[in-house]
């Protein structure tokens, strides 16, 4: 019965790779002045193209990215600039980073560049197939100070040539404390497991994508969402407008490790009740 309420559920059972698809949402654990101005430093900023903005956070924080795409892409090559670009004491004051290993479905890569400003081309050969992308900084330069927060200007992503994010995508990042706890993918299935993943983008569009035990991400149900005050709404076909249980962010505007969305109805059934904020 499960089986055949998904099947009616199911808008596409394959996505075909699109290569001019740009992110639909960059994810951090942490980043600098979070609390008293979270669009300064935060992650948004590595995705715009432009070297006024950057993220960074404190030296002795994890220093790592989830970037997530509408479709799967292929990623062949990556443009970094690394530190904080903003100005020259800027980047010499805070730690660059030296080293970051970008981990696609299955493969990683380890990227390296070098202590100077301005974006550095680094291809990747073969190149990195997926939805989903983390990005850590596994080494870097020191700053002025043994704890000085470790900094990223900008990450552009390539495939065939073309760049998949850049100054033509900063209009679109503006930060929104209200709907940042959202943005970014939720787990649904086994705890540490998972074999169902709902992503939030930023453009106000979802997708419910399936990871089978072999081969590629399969997009099954996408649409349009609505975040109105407490109020998720999904358009899911064919059931139209579904609410979905959503918690309030903490008044930092980032989820909570332990939240999850909670469904009801047909949509449950087919779906599952919960998708979770960690794996």
């Amino acid at each position: 019965m499960r089986r055949l309420l998904l099947a009616s559920l199911l808008s596409a059972t394959a996505a075909s790779a699109a290569p001019n698809v740009p992110p639909g949402y960059v994810q951090a654990s942490d980043w600098l002045d979070r609390t008293s101005q979270p669009e300064r430093y935060g992650p948004l900023n590595v995705l715009d193209g432009r070297d006024s903005t950057a993220w960074c956070v404190s030296g002795d924080a994890p220093a790592s990215f989830t970037f997530g795409f509408k479709d799967i892409v292929t990623v062949d090559e990556v443009r970094v600039y690394t530190g904080d670009g903003s100005d020259r004491a800027a980047f010499k004051a805070r730690a660059r980073a030296r080293k970051l290993t970008l981990t696609g479905i299955k493969e990683a890569r380890s990227v390296s560049v070098e202590d100077k400003r301005g974006l550095q081309v680094v291809p990747l050969k073969p190149g990195l197939r997926g939805a989903r992308f983390t990005l850590e900084v596994s080494e870097r330069f020191p700053g002025a100070k043994d704890d000085a927060p470790v900094c990223v200007t900008d990450i552009v992503f390539y495939s065939g040539g073309k760049a998949l994010n850049g100054t033509w995508l900063a209009p679109k990042l503006r930060y929104n404390g209200r709907l940042a706890p959202l943005l970014g993918t939720w787990f649904g299935g086994l705890k540490g497991a998972p074999h169902r993943f709902l992503s939030f983008y930023l453009d106000g569009t979802y997708s419910l994508t399936e990871e089978p035990l072999e081969g590629e991400v399969s997009t099954t149900v996408s649409g349009a969402y609505t975040l109105s005050g407490e109020k998720l709404s999904l358009d899911v076909p064919p059931h139209g407008r579904v609410t979905v249980r959503f918690p309030r962010g903490d008044s930092e505007g980032t989820r909570s490790p332990d939240a999850s969305l909670a469904f009801d109805g047909p949509v449950a059934e087919a779906w599952g009740e919960e998708f979770r904020s960690q794996r």
